[in-house]
């Protein structure tokens, strides 16, 4: 017994079963443009890469990812430039019937009890074998650093070079990557955009921005830009990139 993956396209219903995405990400990252207007159409355009992951004994759904078939020309410098990039290049190329050669893993989507027991990399491992299965040839994923949000105001750039004293990255999810095989990219500072009125982010944040300039806040990755005068507050997500090696994932 163990955990299997499935996708929506082989069992549209597990839609139903869905894990609300409020209790996976914090409020604030609900309500970016790519979010709000895309994400939908992963279950609806591409069902064949999203998948749950399903207790074999019982059939509940543990944990969703998502990923998108994309376009990458294999070089550091042809990396898009993050999330919002990539979803739109994937969406543009369904849409156009243009060519696709790569896997991008969007977001693995695991509840708090499960994290730490060994499913995220099941998760990475299916995703692989989704790639596989539909002739792509390279895997990339837009990471988003479990323990940036400790760091706010230290670049991406930087963080994501810290080591333990063992050699191994100290950010956990980047670590997981790379010990399955991943090379580090390099950085995506403006990976995933959110931009809303100030009051808007007052609302989703639970204090308040009295005045123009940058806030740290609760489970920012980043500063928050808030511009009173224009009532808008921008903050921009900076994920790393971290590519797979396919044949190393789905090994054995």
């Amino acid at each position: 017994m163990g955990n299997v993956a499935v996708t929506l396209a082989e069992r549209p219903e597990l839609e139903e079963q869905a894990i609300a995405d409020g209790d996976i990400w914090p409020e604030f990252n609900l309500h970016g443009d790519t979010y709000l207007r895309m994400w939908p159409r992963l279950s609806k355009d591409l069902p064949a890469y999203q998948f749950s992951m399903c207790d074999d004994a019982t059939g509940r759904v543990i944990a969703e990812a998502h990923t998108v078939p994309c376009w990458w020309d294999g070089t550091l410098e042809g990396l898009p430039g993050g999330i919002d990039d990539t979803i739109a290049d994937a969406f543009d190329r369904l849409d156009n019937d243009q060519p696709v050669n790569t896997l991008c893993a969007v977001a693995a989507e695991i509840p708090t009890g499960g994290r730490g027991t060994g499913l995220a990399a099941e998760i990475l491992r299916a995703m692989a074998v989704i790639a596989v299965r539909h002739g792509l040839t390279r895997m990339i994923a837009p990471v988003r650093p479990t323990w940036k949000d400790r760091y706010p105001i230290t670049p991406i750039e930087r963080y994501m070079t810290w080591r333990r004293e063992d050699g191994s990255l100290q950010d956990p999810w980047l670590r997981l990557h790379e010990r399955l095989g991943a090379t580090i990219g390099p950085a995506a500072p403006a990976s995933y955009r959110i931009e809303a009125s100030v009051a808007e982010w007052e609302s989703w944040l639970g204090m308040a921005l009295p005045e123009t300039g940058l806030y740290s806040f609760p489970g920012g990755l980043s500063p928050l830009a808030v511009d009173r005068e224009k009532d808008e507050a921008t903050y921009l997500e900076p994920n790393v990139w971290m590519i797979h090696d396919l044949s190393a994932l789905t090994a054995g």
